[in-house]
């Protein structure tokens, strides 16, 4: 009897074990990261989902953070610092769009490649003040014109605002950019975050509306599904700086109702239309939520015949990407954009 009794007792538990699996959990952040996230919290950041809009959009971020450790670090801002800078509007039927144009220091007077870039934010907080370090880095590693375009932000202007005035940004760089000697036959689209999902989209617009597609998109942990139960939300559901109740926290703020989220504008995972879009470079971080949908849409990408560059950087949190002066995966995932972004502009000279 007594055999008997444990020999269901092990089935009993081998069956628990595969109804009941064992929790996922976030990987561990590599030193360098860790330091930012320690930043973070010396700044008294709290998680986005506890605070009200105003409050969110007001506190410290985490380039803040990425900044105060290169300062106790004393490491140089040079390069990328040497690039110059324009502020510009860019007038829509929506309203003027505040856009900040970064050209490297000492540019050639031949007309130069373009990026057109949306930063992150969730369509709710942060601008192009907070997202800086990028649009420096690929301005002067792939030595092009950069346009940091700003958007209309959510609660005050929800779902599709932000991608009206993305795609509305494009069209006026297509038709304008020789006005800041950029070259219109070599334009790529860029974005972090929710402004991956507007650099997306802005491909997918161009080839629905057979209009100047982009060369080249770069998508860095874009926002690419509705789905909140993917394996990495579950392993990532507590991570700094996004988890997933600062997810849903976005949704609430930019989505007049749960419904709206099936849109195939924010479920790009779910879209059958991706043959014949340009080449892209998809990069996610391991420990972010937005991992899983960022690695599916690469996936379809690549299936649907598109050229694909797509990499996971072990040990880092989303908004890694604008920390290549304190993060080597930063430095590493920058490097790889740069080399994607000039071999496009090669192909189109």
């Amino acid at each position: 009897m007594h055999m008997t009794s444990n020999r269901f007792a092990a089935v009993a538990l081998l069956a628990a074990s595969v109804i009941f699996p064992p929790a996922a959990f976030a990987a561990d952040p590599s030193p360098e990261m860790k330091a930012v996230l320690d930043k973070l919290t010396d700044l008294e950041v709290k998680p986005i989902h506890t605070l009200s809009v105003p409050d969110a959009r007001s506190q410290a971020t985490p380039a803040d953070a990425a900044k105060a450790v290169q300062l106790e670090k004393r490491i140089p801002s040079a390069p990328e610092s040497k690039v110059l800078t324009k502020d510009i509007s860019i007038p829509t039927k929506n309203g003027a769009l505040a856009a900040r144009v970064y050209t490297p220091d000492g540019a050639a007077k031949e007309a130069l490649p373009v990026v057109v870039y949306f930063h992150g934010g969730g369509w709710v907080i942060a601008d192009i003040n907070v997202y800086d370090s990028t649009p420096r880095a690929l301005a002067a590693g792939a030595n092009a014109i950069v346009i940091s375009v700003e958007y209309r932000h959510a609660p005050e202007n929800k779902f599709p605002a932000a991608h009206e005035d993305a795609w509305n940004a494009y069209t006026w760089a297509v038709e304008n950019v020789h006005t800041l000697n950029g070259d219109a036959k070599r334009i790529a689209v860029a974005g972090e975050s929710a402004g991956g999902n507007l650099a997306a989209n802005v491909a997918l617009m161009a080839k629905k509306n057979e209009t100047t597609q982009p060369v080249h998109q770069l998508l860095v942990y874009p926002v690419a599904g509705n789905d909140m139960n993917t394996e990495s939300y579950k392993e990532n559901a507590e991570a700094k700086p996004l988890g997933k109740a600062d997810m849903e926290w976005f949704v609430k703020n930019v989505f007049p109702s749960m419904d709206e989220t099936k849109d195939e504008r924010l479920n790009l995972v779910g879209r059958t239309d991706l043959k014949g879009l340009p080449s892209a470079t998809v990069i996610t971080a391991e420990i972010d939520p937005l991992r899983s949908e960022g690695q599916a849409y690469a996936a379809k990408l690549k299936e649907a015949g598109v050229e694909v560059n797509a990499k996971t950087y072990p040990g880092v949190t989303h908004e890694f990407f604008g920390m290549a002066k304190v993060v080597p995966a930063a430095k590493e995932a920058t490097d790889l954009a740069v080399a994607d972004l000039k071999a496009a502009f090669a192909k189109t000279k």
